[in-house]
């Protein structure tokens, strides 16, 4: 029999503890560590676990050195045995399904009334057998009614982001292809693959969201599927776009910007009009960045500055680039700008455009707000990027968003050198106040 010292991850009762639920919840991997070694999980041995160098080990829990790569988040949940959830991923493999209770009960005992009248709904199971008996009942309302739901989708996503939203989203996925099982040959067949298409889109973006790459990757890979099987390219280049900006965040560069040209190709001789062939351009130009292409990334700005001027009322828009107004090609191309360092040239464009932009969307101002104050610092504006942060923080507050949380814990790394300074001490007391 094993010693407790050698126990495949860390102990139930550390994992329960107070400190390391926070700890995980906000992803300080130096504080976990740190608790793992109480619990007698040395660095050679944690080092062993999650297949990290142990000098990597040292450096995350002594310096303000993060981790974001999804595929280390990962190994260390399944090195330490951390259930996903703590950490903002799926259930991870080696955790055990949940156990249904069981549906009998013993001859004589009444039942009593559920405690939670949820409990009392119908299972999912009845649901569909319920939908094959009453079978398909394909209509342009139903095509109708199916788009209408996913761009209320998309708006709840904006405001509060989609981490909740996403159970209902993979039901509706679900619904649409069975749907498709018993459509015929026709133009609603080719419109229930499009909504299909699409909400396997939404449901990768609320993964990326999240910072889940891996289960996002699957459902863009899906949407791809699903849109090339109606030749629907300005919609497959969409998607690719998506995969693209994904690959900015996962530091690949180089893949990025494959998957943007990639998009751009898709899309330029199969109706991609120009608003579509902007929005892709400008995420062209974010992939150069990231690989500190300035020359590379000014063309691809000027590409896209280039097409948002050929935009007129006759075009047929498809109504997922509707999102992609002047605001946004400004902020976008300030953001391009921020991301090569060129902060003198982002700062006015990102700021026009917080001023501009449409208050409803909550994580889009947030996210750009932490961009704002990220290039004020780049400028030496100490006290003005504390200010701008602390008014992201306030809107991020009502986002459940881990994007926008990677983004606010960045900015609080920069401000590591300059915390003795008092406006780095008032944001730290604004910080502390909202992550209570």
């Amino acid at each position: 029999m094993p010693q407790p010292s050698q126990q495949v991850g860390l102990p139930a009762q550390l994992l329960s503890s107070p400190a390391m639920v926070a700890a995980c919840r906000e992803r300080d991997f130096g504080k976990i560590f740190k608790l793992a070694n109480r619990a007698g999980f040395n660095n050679a041995r944690i080092s062993r676990l999650v297949d990290m160098t142990q000098s990597r080990i040292g450096e995350i829990i002594v310096g303000p050195r993060g981790i974001r790569d999804m595929n280390v988040i990962e190994r260390i949940a399944d090195g330490l045995r951390i259930p996903g959830h703590m950490l903002g991923l799926a259930r991870r493999d080696w955790e055990p399904t949940p156990v249904a209770a069981p549906s009998y009960r013993p001859a004589g005992v009444a039942l009593s009334a559920p405690a939670n009248p949820v409990c009392a709904l119908p299972g999912a199971d009845l649901d569909s057998i319920l939908a094959v008996a009453a079978g398909p009942k394909l209509s342009p309302s139903t095509v109708r009614a199916l788009h209408s739901s996913i761009e209320d989708y998309w708006r709840r996503d904006d405001e509060h982001g989609g981490e909740t939203l996403r159970p209902a989203v993979v039901g509706q996925l679900r619904y649409v292809v069975e749907l498709l099982k018993e459509a015929g040959e026709g133009e609603y067949r080719r419109n229930l693959y499009g909504v299909a298409a699409e909400l396997a889109r939404l449901t990768g973006w609320t993964y990326f969201d999240a910072r889940q790459y891996s289960q996002a990757r699957t459902y863009f890979a899906e949407a791809l599927q699903l849109a090339k099987a109606v030749d629907d390219r300005p919609f497959m280049a969409n998607v690719l776009s998506c995969m693209s900006l994904q690959a900015t965040y996962e530091d690949r560069p180089a893949d990025a910007v494959a998957l943007s040209t990639a998009a751009q190709d898709c899309a330029r001789w199969h109706g991609g009009t120009p608003r579509v062939m902007s929005m892709l351009s400008l995420r062209e130009a974010f992939a150069h960045a990231s690989m500190s292409n300035r020359s590379a990334t000014h063309a691809a700005i000027k590409d896209a500055h280039s097409h948002f001027e050929r935009i007129s009322d006759a075009d047929d828009d498809p109504s997922w680039v509707a999102y992609f107004d002047e605001p946004k090609l400004i902020v976008d191309t300030g953001i391009a700008h921020g991301r090569l360092g060129e902060a003198d040239a982002a700062e006015p464009l990102v700021a026009e455009a917080l001023r501009r932009g449409h208050s409803g969307n909550h994580r889009g101002r947030a996210f750009h707000s932490f961009w704002l104050a990220n290039i004020q610092l780049q400028r030496g504006n100490l006290d003005q990027a504390c200010h701008t942060a602390g008014g992201a923080l306030e809107i991020a507050s009502a986002v459940d968003s881990e994007r926008v949380a990677g983004h606010l814990r960045e900015f609080h790394e920069l401000l590591v050198p300059h915390r003795k300074a008092p406006a780095v001490r008032a944001f730290e007391t604004q910080i502390r106040a909202a992550l209570r």
